[in-house]
């Protein structure tokens, strides 16, 4: 198999015309180009970057591209992605203005300050429980990690409407978006943050969220940490509020309580802080084991003046759930931990419709 680079790819791109006339390379379209090369052949990524107002007529540029380098002698896979960050957002008062989603009543951001603390699991499981009596949608919006198609057992691409908005995929009553289902599920992505920017804008502009009726509610799943990612989003769209997702020990409420602060900074009402992995039962005795302390976010909400929304135990059927691709609160709804994420979510729809 040959070992393709960038440049290949490239020269393949050279050859597909721009509607002008003009090639991918002479405009400076394409950005943020990885090969990856494997045994199987070379996984290629890359993303166009476009005026959003001629985004839709570029669709069939952007297919064109993918076929092309698909064509490239030892290229297994290709994903192509149009983004729009080349143009400036509109501003009002000297701030970005926030552009309400159509069919979307509230919008929620489920964010960390670090990683590994259950943010997407609580992410999942909290819009299966808001479903459960609410119109809702998930959308990924860790675009280096996505991890919401496996959660959910979802494959595929998403359907391409006439007027080119991407359709969301549909499992247990949620309309899901992600990054995962545009891209190989091993595929890195060697972005920079305006090329997030643009794939996020993408995310909430260019995906048609009532394509199956209005959403009462869209839960976010955002990477974590406090990067470009949420500042896109603070400044994109107007969020009803964030839930800060961490674990009981001081490494992790440093991290949350930085998180809780950038919402701040941003203006976005923070809806309270969930303690994950707040302690251990085990299955054989009914020992209660408190492995990352306990109580720690307990206090950090206190002491910040913010909710605190609830606990979550350190379960074995939530990896095994999670693995299996259905969130926990449909798979063991008498679950302790299943019980927990649905008052959880009783009381962010309470806050929500309240504010």
């Amino acid at each position: 198999m040959p070992v393709l680079t960038e440049q290949n790819i490239l020269d393949a791109l050279r050859r597909v015309k721009a509607p002008d006339g003009g090639d991918f390379d002479a405009r400076e379209m394409v950005e943020g180009l990885n090969v990856n090369n494997t045994p199987a052949g070379a996984e290629v990524n890359f993303t166009l970057a476009v005026d959003p107002k001629n985004a839709a007529a570029l669709e069939p540029l952007r297919e064109a591209a993918e076929q092309t380098v698909r064509g490239v002698p030892g290229v297994a896979s290709v994903s192509a992605v149009l983004t729009a960050h080349k143009t400036a957002p509109q501003m009002r008062g000297g701030r970005p203005e926030k552009m309400a989603i159509p069919g979307v009543r509230h919008i929620i951001a489920v964010a960390s300050g670090k990683g590994g603390v259950g943010k997407s699991t609580t992410a999942v499981n909290l819009a299966a429980a808001l479903a459960q009596n609410h119109k809702t949608g998930l959308l990924d919006a860790d675009i280096y990690g996505p991890s919401i198609p496996r959660m959910l057992n979802l494959k595929g691409k998403p359907q391409v409407r006439d007027d080119k908005k991407l359709v969301p995929m549909q499992q247990f009553g949620l309309a899901v978006m992600s990054m995962g289902f545009l891209i190989a599920e091993d595929a890195p992505m060697i972005w920079r943050g305006p090329m997030v920017h643009g794939a996020l804008t993408q995310l909430f502009r260019d995906v048609a969220w009532n394509a199956h009726g209005d959403l009462d509610i869209l839960v976010i799943d955002l990477p974590p940490g406090t990067g470009d990612a949420q500042l896109t989003l603070a400044q994109s769209v107007p969020l009803a509020g964030a839930v800060i997702v961490s674990t009981p020990q001081d490494i992790a409420l440093i991290d949350a309580r930085k998180g809780l602060a950038m919402f701040e900074k941003v203006e976005v009402p923070v809806l309270g802080i969930i303690e994950n992995m707040s302690y251990f039962l085990c299955p054989h005795c009914g020992e209660r084991s408190e492995i990352f302390s306990h109580g720690g976010a307990r206090q950090e909400a206190k002491k910040l003046g913010v909710p605190f929304l609830g606990e979550i135990p350190l379960e074995i059927a939530l990896r095994e759930t999670s693995d299996a691709g259905e969130p926990l609160v449909l798979a063991q709804p008498d679950n302790p931990a299943a019980v927990a994420y649905r008052k959880i979510a009783e009381a962010v729809w309470a806050q929500v419709v309240t504010r």
